[in-house]
């Protein structure tokens, strides 16, 4: 059966991902569409250090910071070889973001050109950590409402 799409789907999806060793993409955002993370599960393989992290972020325009390609981190943890971190907090973003306003957020007209997603300012869900031979598996569940 294949997967609904178009206006008004709403379709459960997953990606599961091995041996990242970069920032890695798991939601790649789309204009008009909403994506609800119901969870996030990573394992780690390998690390570099002691001291290094693992990081989910929402790379997007980050009109405080002024301009795109800006990352907002929103869960970060200090992983052991053979431990397991679940993000369970369920969140939403939009596929895109208006680039029309800058922060703080002062108008009523600012915060619709956000709602409606009018220009194509992509926001993307992103793995993330410290150094190359920091490795994880991660596997992530979330909702994909299309609006367009």
């Amino acid at each position: 059966m294949a997967v609904p799409t178009g206006a008004g789907t709403e379709v459960l999806k997953s990606h599961s991902f091995d041996d990242v060793t970069a920032t890695l993409p798991m939601i790649a955002g789309v204009q008009h569409h909403t994506y609800t993370v119901l969870s996030t599960m990573t394992y780690c393989v390998a690390i570099n250090a002691s001291g290094d992290f693992g990081y989910l972020q929402i790379l997007g325009n980050g009109n405080f910071a002024g301009g795109t390609g800006h990352t907002m981190i929103i869960a970060r943890w200090n992983p052991v070889v053979g431990d397991t971190f679940v993000w369970n907090d369920k969140f939403s973003f939009f596929g895109a973001e208006s680039a029309a306003y800058t922060e703080p957020l002062s108008t009523p007209a600012e915060q619709l050109g956000i709602a409606a997603q009018g220009q194509n300012t992509p926001q993307v869900y992103q793995l993330g950590q410290t150094h190359a031979g920091d490795i994880f598996d991660a596997h992530v569940t979330f909702l994909d409402q299309d609006w367009t």
